[in-house]
């Protein structure tokens, strides 16, 4: 015992200096290490550095504004850097942020408002975030990834409302699709607001690129796939739709122009969902859960 009562441990410490302080913070994270002050060098030399792009006013791969970039750090989205204005304002929407940034470790670059200005462009409020680039799947291992699992997956064509797209991967993640395919051009991609419609299921579920959908539609139908598309103006209800076996696709078109005439003429099936007369049609990703509901329960 010591003079003053207490017991010492390893090396004559007190024991209590000994107790464990948690888990070690990585060494980005920690201010003191050369490998913080090398990532903050690295991030402030890229805000720096003259634009080798256009300026992104909230386009693809930002999201600014204090609610946005709140509700996309509580979603999951990926995120590859975060920005704050040196002398923004703090409020509880700031705070949360930084609590949330500092919970998922991510990078955090002070830059100043001018320079924050011309990476994120828009009304900023003082934060920005950057996604990193969309990494589409491959329509074969999609194809693949559907026939194993004997499942669902879901096409879209001429989806071009960003947020109806990723409503609908939420969807499609939501009731057990392997993944969902999309065309190249004149469609909806992958953007901050379809990483936010989707709540963060399109980090989780693949989600294709097709350079020409019905192309792709062709190989998974001789691959053994029924191709169901949803059409107002079929003939069959989606109710009456017999029981399916094997794997599916279910082939959603836009609210206002529907499947186009080559797409319906690539389906096995076309269904239509029923709806009150006073109704003209239902918005492509309510109509897709709808199916998806539906669908899910006889694949």
């Amino acid at each position: 015992m010591g003079a003053r009562g207490r017991t010492a441990g390893s090396g004559g410490r007190p024991r209590k200096a000994l107790e464990g302080r948690g888990p070690t913070p990585k060494a980005e994270d920690r201010v003191y290490h050369q490998a913080h002050r090398a990532q903050q060098a690295r991030l402030r030399a890229e805000a720096k550095a003259p634009d080798r792009r256009p300026v992104a006013r909230s386009g693809a791969d930002w999201v600014i504004g204090r609610n946005p970039v709140l509700e996309a750090l509580r979603a999951g989205l990926p995120v590859s850097a975060a920005y704050l204005a040196e002398g923004a304002e703090r409020d509880s929407r700031l705070r949360d942020i930084l609590r949330l940034a500092a919970a998922q470790s991510l990078p955090l670059l002070q830059v100043t408002r001018a320079e924050l200005d011309r990476l994120a462009g828009g009304v900023h409020q003082g934060v920005a975030l950057r996604l990193p680039p969309f990494q589409p799947a491959d329509p074969g291992d999609l194809l693949a990834a559907v026939i194993a699992a004997d499942g669902l997956a879901v096409a879209c064509d001429h989806i071009t409302d960003p947020h109806n797209l990723g409503a609908i991967i939420r969807s499609a993640a939501a009731f057990g699709a392997v993944g969902v395919l999309i065309p190249a051009r004149r469609s909806a991609q992958v953007t901050a607001a379809a990483w936010k419609a989707s709540a963060g299921a399109a980090a989780r579920l693949p989600v294709a690129r097709a350079t020409n959908l019905n192309q792709a539609l062709a190989e998974f139908q001789r691959a053994g796939c029924l191709i169901v598309g949803l059409d107002g103006a079929a003939a069959t209800d989606l109710a009456d739709l017999a029981l399916v076996e094997g794997p599916v696709v279910l082939v959603v078109g836009a609210e206002d122009t529907g499947l186009s005439r080559l797409t319906q003429e690539r389906c096995d099936q076309l269904v239509r969902i029923p709806i009150a007369g006073a109704v003209e049609s239902l918005n492509a990703s309510v109509a897709a859960g709808i199916a998806l509901c539906h669908l899910a329960q006889r694949v």
